[in-house]
């Protein structure tokens, strides 16, 4: 918590001004059972009406300097924390931007939404009620035990008997809502994640009839919610009837008490009423302090999370000396990478990642640091080399590495053994935006933003010009469908593109990718929901567009990569061909075997071809 304290310095004036307007309140509420005391025992008693209109008018005048301190204290509070959660709000969403691939598969969607949502609304909403009562608990409490033994020391040492006890049970239930906080939020993370997942997929749901189903997901991550909810809150409820026990103990012992030393003349009503007030602000302000624990400590719950999130380092860093102006060629190498993903390897690569990086000229088997981890590795030992103007075509079945594979190149994963070198230098030793800005990437789902359409293909570069965004588009084979929207250009895309077709994203994903003009383009499958002949044009000018570029393209149609200077074939990770679709026809089985499961057998479609 302590830590995220820093985002409320800017505030300090707020923070400063507000314990200082509750201060000027808890002096007026000490001062009022005096004033009570005064007509009771005064006015009351000798029937001085004179002195109770007076006593009454003060009680009043100083009820509403107490409630200008308390409303200037709520204002400025509130204004302390709500900034400090914007700013701390932005500060995570800022610092999610930053994290690798990897960190964001270990975190989770659900999990970093909630975090950004309600985890930093508690840690909001205890600054206020810190600000507030923080500051009211202790000069209230304190200053109702002083005033209570400036009134009758006798009566006050029944407050004195009260505060052991409850400071036991609030002691008891602060040592146990910490870890009850903690897994209650937990099991919100498990909540927002079942419900992202359905409002992601809901058309796959209502598909394939899976509403029952996804509803007792729901309802299991929803009941263990319930249950972790009512055992953090059933603990602390227990704070009030306990004090409120420990408020009816004190007044009936000091109305017992009280009343007998009132007969021996030796106490007035007058006290007896302000040293009852005062136990009840006592009290009241313990039982305030309680439930402030009892936000510290859920709070605190959502702090450690906040802070797991600004703490993560990124998986992919740029080293100190990092290139941070590269104009790539476009000649790519892969010397013997080996990538897995998981710990073994994270852990590994953060130890030491210059030790896993081979000479060149060292043969695989030497060079390897990780050739024992293999079983645990997605790429092992590849290598090939891309040349500028070449289009490699990139095939193998589900799980072989191929997306993977191309992540690598734009280095949203660093490679756990070997390197990769874009015109001679490793990709690490250039900046993440240096590296990208030469490269423009269509990934495997087509993912839009909520805008126009325009706004969505501008993503690939915000200050191309309409001509620029037409031109992508119309290569990308996406001007047609385009043209037939309401607005053109100017349609507003819906949440996630649900208003155009899966063929219509990939075009537009595939647009965005060729707005930057890239040195390096990469297709991980972008034309999967796109029609043979649509694909077909969109090859025509990829071949034109992209000509002294390098082109990646991951496909599952090996329709798609006949054309290409080179196919890669992955099979389990490793490179088991190389080579144009003439020669692999010829030299790979596995090549082979996937051209006659999609084409016919060689022989049959060979005149097509």
């Amino acid at each position: 918590m302590r830590q995220l304290l820093v985002y409320l310095k800017p505030y300090w004036k707020l923070a400063i001004i507000a314990p200082l307007l509750m201060i000027l309140e808890v002096t007026m509420d000490l001062l009022q059972p005096r004033m009570m005391q005064r007509i009771v025992d005064e006015g009351i008693r000798q029937g001085n009406q004179n002195l109770i209109l007076e006593t009454g008018l003060v009680m009043i005048v100083f009820a509403l300097v107490g409630a200008v301190g308390g409303i200037g204290c709520t204002i400025f509070a509130v204004r302390a924390a709500v900034y400090t959660g914007t700013d701390l709000r932005g500060a995570v969403y800022r610092k999610i931007q930053t994290l690798s691939f990897g960190n964001l598969d270990t975190l989770g969607t659900g999990q970093l939404v909630t975090r950004l949502t309600n985890d930093i609304t508690q840690v909001q909403e205890l600054i206020l009620i810190a600000l507030r009562i923080l500051v009211r608990v202790p000069l209230l409490g304190v200053g109702s035990l002083l005033m209570a033994f400036l009134t009758s020391p006798t009566l006050a040492l029944v407050l004195l008997v009260l505060i052991p006890p409850l400071v036991i049970v609030l002691w008891f239930v602060i040592q146990r809502a910490h870890p009850l906080y903690t897994k209650m939020q937990g099991s919100l993370d498990r909540v927002n994640t079942v419900i992202q997942e359905n409002l992601a997929g809901v058309r796959l749901i209502k598909a394939f009839v899976r509403e029952d189903h996804e509803n007792e997901r729901f309802g299991a991550a929803n009941s263990s919610l319930t249950r972790d909810s009512i055992a953090a809150l059933q603990l602390t409820a227990i704070t009030s009837p306990v004090t409120l026990l420990l408020l009816n103990i004190g007044v009936a012992a000091i109305v017992w008490f009280g009343g007998i030393n009132v007969n021996q003349g030796s106490m007035t009503v007058g006290e007896i009423i302000a040293v009852i007030t005062y136990l009840s602000q006592m009290l009241s302000t313990l039982v305030s302090f309680s439930m402030l624990l009892m936000r510290i400590s859920r709070a605190q719950a959502s702090a450690d999370r906040i802070a797991e999130v600004l703490q993560n380092m990124p998986e992919v860093q740029d080293h100190p000396n990092a290139l941070t102006d590269f104009h790539a060629q476009g000649r790519v190498a892969f010397e013997h990478v080996t990538f897995g993903y998981g710990s073994v390897f994270s852990d590994q690569l953060n130890a030491n990642p210059r030790n896993l990086l081979p000479s060149p000229l060292v043969a695989p088997a030497e060079g390897l640091g990780v050739r024992g981890q293999d079983d645990h590795a997605v790429l092992k030992d590849v290598s090939f080399i891309a040349e500028p103007g070449q289009t490699v075509a990139i095939l193998g079945t589900t799980g072989s590495g191929k997306t993977s594979l191309v992540h690598l190149i734009a280095r949203f994963y660093d490679v756990t053994g070997g390197r990769i070198t874009i015109d001679g230098v490793d990709v690490r030793d250039m900046t993440q935006a240096a590296l990208r800005a030469n490269i423009g990437i269509s990934l495997q789902e087509a993912v839009l933003f909520s805008g126009t359409v325009a706004e969505n293909i501008r993503q690939g570069d915000a200050d191309a010009s309409d001509q620029m965004v037409e031109a992508a588009a119309r290569a990308a084979q996406a001007q047609e469908f385009i043209s037939t929207l309401p607005e053109g250009y100017a349609t507003m895309v819906g949440q996630r593109g649900v208003n155009l077709s899966g063929g219509q994203k990939q075009r537009l994903a595939i647009a965005r990718a060729l707005l930057r003009q890239p040195a390096i383009l990469i297709l991980d499958d972008s034309t999967s929901a796109v029609d043979m002949e649509t694909e077909s044009r969109l090859q025509q000018e990829l071949a034109t567009i992209m000509k002294g570029r390098t082109s990646f393209v991951v496909a599952q149609r090996i329709s798609t990569v006949l054309n290409a200077d080179k196919i890669l074939v992955l099979d389990n990770g490793r490179l088991a061909a190389e080579g144009t679709h003439a020669e692999l026809i010829v030299s790979s089985p596995v090549y082979r075997q996937i051209y006659e499961s999609q084409l016919g057998a060689v022989g049959e479609t060979s005149s097509a071809h």
